[in-house]
């Protein structure tokens, strides 16, 4: 309530102090600041999409296999992860913990829908480096299996493309595959983590 109220109270400032930049496309009609609002409010209203990031609440057990090359067999682990909803049921948290790499690992993820633009969006940050990593992409039909894409620089120079596929197979099985291509080459799986929620 209170993220909406400082929302539509920046939004009046806003279209108070500018009301030449609230025009249609052409720029021929101005638009009528309490429609602007309104639009605004429906617009930071959870749907469909964030009703689904709900079910996913709660707590799992994770298993990991990540490949390094795609002709060799992959490394095994085991995490968990907690997922809970933030600002009144708009994105999804998750807090991993587990090992990659052999090496201890956790990373904190936020999922979000984003109503104005209708597409998935998700930021990642973890232990094995310093920077957010960032992926967007659309679902399908029934919104249960998310495909996401994204890059990140590499050091030395260029970087490596990734496509993630996030199927929600019910309310206590999900699967997160990733693949990726170093500079542009040929894509490989790189990573599969199946969760499965604890009873």
């Amino acid at each position: 309530m209170r993220f909406t109220a400082i929302t539509l109270t920046c939004l009046f400032i806003f279209m108070t102090a500018f009301p030449a930049l609230a025009t249609d496309k052409k720029g021929e009609k101005q638009m009528d600041p309490q429609a602007m609002m309104e639009m605004y409010k429906k617009l930071a209203t959870p749907g469909e999409p964030h009703k689904l990031f709900a079910s996913l609440a709660g707590s799992w057990t994770t298993k990991t296999k990540s490949w390094m090359e795609p002709d060799k067999p992959p490394m095994e682990s085991t995490g968990s992860a907690e997922m809970k909803m933030l600002l009144d049921g708009r994105f999804l948290q998750q807090e991993f913990t587990g090992d990659m790499m052999g090496q201890p690992f956790s990373g904190i993820g936020i999922d979000a829908y984003d109503n104005l633009r209708k597409r998935y969006v998700t930021a990642w940050i973890d232990t094995m480096g310093t920077g957010i990593f960032m992926m967007e992409g659309t679902a399908s039909a029934d919104g249960k299996t998310i495909t996401l894409t994204g890059q990140h620089d590499e050091p030395g120079g260029g970087h490596m493309t990734h496509r993630a596929v996030w199927k929600i197979v019910d309310n206590n099985t999900q699967t997160f595959d990733m693949y990726g291509a170093h500079h542009g080459g040929k894509e490989m799986k790189m990573m599969e983590i199946t969760y499965i929620r604890k009873p």
